[in-house]
């Protein structure tokens, strides 16, 4: 759908959507309603009050709902799969034994972050998060404390490398919006993804370990600590998947097939948004076609039945493991969709375009309108996606006049994609996810993983920014 023609100013386009945002915290933290119902409830009184036609709010308000659960609900669904069979077959207890052995228990969530940077470079933030759920659970489980000391570090890592790094889509968008390089974006963003990670995510995390004491969550998995009670009385089987667990080997190598099937997919497109290879080729789709994240977590989750699950018990019996993790995660793809349609709602009112229009012609440095505007529209729309490709068209023209390098480019798109890393909050899908994976009420998501997204966009802006000085 396209954005309406904003009925109002935008003083009045940003009152109701602060409004929004306020009535909908009023209705989760103080009302008690649940988060589901009050996202639902707030995206049509928000469609109404900025003036969408009635006959055009069913429309807006499937819009973005079912462009968000058509992305996350496979990906949750396979990725609990492949999770609850880790999780059970003791699977992540031995690749979060030997990354412990490594990098010793101090440094854990640490060694969870290496990690998840290594696999957040072709994974995308949701497809990332939801198979390194386990892995994170069980080293929480292992050593205790808050488990925002283990989750943050590497869900912080996955947002980094998706907002920063090529061959994401949001920064190859935007480098090819803006006619720079691909490759230099790479090159560059790759050090700045990982520095800011390290400043606005590891050290910050470890502070807000401290304050905030978030117990294990069971929503996804449950308590399967040794599978010896209770669970083969379910029938799942779980004493007898536990029996030979699997070696580090065979878990890292599950681990790999999402990895190199997704850069088939986003190594490919990047080479054929930069012209090295014509698109329509056969081979080009096919393996895009195994690279697609649903299809290569499809394939991950059938090679770890036959790995993990067959070698130690019926195919009957697996595939009750399987059923029985689909049914926690129901909630979370509701909440997800639903804030994908409150942030659909924003961003096909106006709200987004209004404000960005009203900043590009301050006369400020090309750097700081970049992020600046990209942050009012992750403000506005929650997309991070949407924020980079939105304020690339926007500061375009700017930039074509400007004539700048192709350096200057790059911390061009460096500085939009910080912005639009800033402020994640209840309009963004990827909020929703962190929240119902890890068990946070809204009120310790707001200053725990928004806190943590604000710090990592503003430590890769101000490298940015200090660059863009330099050269």
């Amino acid at each position: 759908m396209e954005a309406i023609d904003p009925k109002y100013g935008t003083a009045v386009l940003l009152l109701i959507a602060a409004g929004a945002v306020a009535l909908l915290l009023l209705l989760i933290i103080v009302v008690k309603l649940h988060a589901f119902i009050s996202l639902v409830l707030v995206s049509v009184v928000t469609a109404l009050a900025v003036g969408f036609p009635l006959g055009d709010v069913p429309d807006v308000l499937l819009f973005g709902f079912a462009d968000t659960l058509g992305s996350v609900a496979l990906l949750v669904a396979f990725g609990v799969m492949l999770g609850r069979l880790l999780e059970v077959t003791g699977g992540a207890q031995v690749l979060a034994d030997t990354l412990i052995g490594r990098f010793g228990e101090k440094r854990a969530p640490f060694a969870l972050g290496v990690a998840a940077l290594f696999f957040g470079f072709p994974i995308f933030f949701d497809a990332g998060l939801v198979v390194f759920l386990p892995i994170i659970l069980t080293v929480a489980r292992r050593f205790g404390g808050s488990l925002l000391l283990y989750a943050l570090p590497a869900a912080g890592a996955f947002a980094a490398m998706h907002a920063i790094v090529p061959p994401h889509p949001g920064p190859v968008a935007a480098a090819s919006i803006l006619e720079g390089s691909v490759g230099l974006t790479l090159l560059v963003g790759v050090p700045v993804a990982v520095v800011s990670w390290y400043v606005g995510v590891m050290l910050v995390s470890r502070f807000l370990a401290r304050r905030f004491h978030v117990s294990l969550p069971d929503v996804v998995f449950g308590e399967v600590n040794d599978g010896s009670e209770g669970a083969d009385e379910a029938g799942d089987g779980v004493a007898t998947l536990r029996r030979n667990p699997p070696s580090f080997l065979t878990v890292l190598g599950l681990l790999l097939i999402p990895f190199v099937l997704i850069s088939f997919d986003t190594v490919l497109a990047t080479l054929v948004s930069a012209g090295t290879l014509e698109d329509g080729q056969g081979w080009v789709e096919f393996l895009a076609l195994l690279g697609f994240t649903p299809v290569a977590l499809l394939i991950t989750v059938l090679v770890a039945i036959l790995v993990l699950g067959r070698p130690n018990a019926s195919m009957s019996r697996v595939t009750g493991l399987l059923d029985s993790s689909l049914g926690p995660i129901c909630s979370i793809i509701l909440i997800t969709g639903a804030g994908g349609m409150f942030g659909g709602v924003l961003e096909l009112s106006g709200i987004g375009a209004a404000l960005s229009d009203s900043l590009s012609g301050l006369g400020m440095s090309l750097v700081v309108q970049a992020f600046l505007i990209a942050t009012l529209l992750r403000v506005a729309q929650g997309s991070a996606t949407v924020a980079l490709t939105t304020a690339s068209g926007l500061i375009a023209p700017a930039v074509k006049a400007a004539g700048l390098a192709d350096l200057q480019i790059v911390l061009l798109v460096i500085a939009i994609a910080a912005g639009a890393t800033v402020l994640s909050h209840v309009n963004d899908s990827g909020f929703w996810l962190v929240n119902r994976f890890f068990d946070l009420d809204v009120k310790t998501t707001l200053m725990t993983w928004t806190v943590v997204e604000t710090t990592l966009g503003l430590s890769a802006f101000a490298l940015a920014a200090a660059l863009w000085v330099v050269v």
